[in-house]
């Protein structure tokens, strides 16, 4: 055996399909893409959504809903959550990058200090908004509310 009779194993080495290349290719005509339709004609590109001509999800499920463009969404903080920070950490003034710092809402996040829970810690909140029952609860408690 010499290098220059090495060859590789049979049918191993497929030769590519030249379509498009005429009649004496032997895929002369419709060059291997059937007769009419889109599929047949070069450009043709299928939608990602296509279904076979049944009609899409997108169209089958209908449109509902409302959303307003002036909405502001509030992240909301309850008092337990000021109580267990202002404990953990003795805390006496709770504002919107403390509560970034301790993970408990993004860096453009708007909060809303909401009344669930008890407060017994005197503590001094800056926020975007209160609600009636817990500003009430932290003025009780000797804490000053401030809105951004």
């Amino acid at each position: 055996m010499k290098l220059h009779t090495l060859k590789p194993a049979e049918g191993s080495i497929k030769k590519r399909k030249r379509v498009g290349r005429g009649q004496g290719s032997g895929r002369g005509g419709t060059s291997t893409r059937g007769h009419n339709g889109a599929q047949s004609r070069s450009g043709y590109k299928k939608k990602a959504s296509f279904e076979g001509g049944q009609m899409p999800l997108q169209r089958r499920v209908p449109k509902f809903g409302f959303t307003p463009i002036n909405r502001i969404a509030y992240k909301p903080i309850n008092l337990d959550d000021i109580q267990s920070l202002a404990e953990k950490h003795n805390l006496e003034e709770i504002n919107v990058e403390v509560l970034f710092k301790h993970g408990l809402v993004g860096k453009k996040d708007r909060v809303k200090i909401l009344g669930r829970g008890t407060l017994s810690a005197k503590v001094n909140v800056t926020a975007h908004s209160f609600s009636k029952s817990a500003l009430e609860l932290i003025e009780k408690q000797g804490g000053k509310v401030t809105k951004l």
